[in-house]
């Protein structure tokens, strides 16, 4: 248990990786087009250039995004829904969407490689080609 605090002390300290989380609905540049997120009753949608890919019920909405330092384009994306958060990668077109089918509310997020590691009000969770596991202890440190 001490080695996993250690770890998450390690990744709060070196911040590069994690991104503030956003409420805009846009318009984002992201590598796949422009994105925006459009409210619609009591759910939003997202479009990549005027074209829906996802619709996700959320009261309000609340983004973390990876973003290309070069190119200040959005790369990834974790949408927190009320059905839990949903990643959004925009290195591919069309968006590859994957849902994380655990509700949780979504403190930080760090990104490196393929892993996206969040904080959430349930402990720390890793969520990795659509897979989401809950992190116990590590000796990976997360930048």
């Amino acid at each position: 248990m001490k080695r996993f605090f250690l770890a998450a002390l390690a990744a709060a300290s070196f911040a590069t990786g994690v991104h503030a989380q956003s409420d805009a609905l846009g318009p984002l540049p992201t590598r796949a087009g422009t994105l925006q997120f459009v409210r619609t009753d009591r759910d939003f949608v997202g479009t990549l250039d005027n074209t829906t890919f996802d619709r996700f019920h959320a009261s309000t909405l609340t983004h973390f995004d990876e973003v290309d330092d070069k190119t200040n384009a959005v790369t990834r994306a974790l949408v927190e829904t009320d059905a839990g958060p949903v990643l959004y990668d925009f290195r591919v077109r069309p968006p590859l969407v994957q849902r994380a089918g655990r509700r949780m509310s979504i403190k930080r997020v760090f990104w490196q490689g393929d892993d996206v590691v969040m904080q959430t009000s349930q402990g720390w969770f890793r969520l990795v080609r659509g897979e989401l596991t809950k992190l116990r202890s590590s000796t990976m440190t997360y930048h």
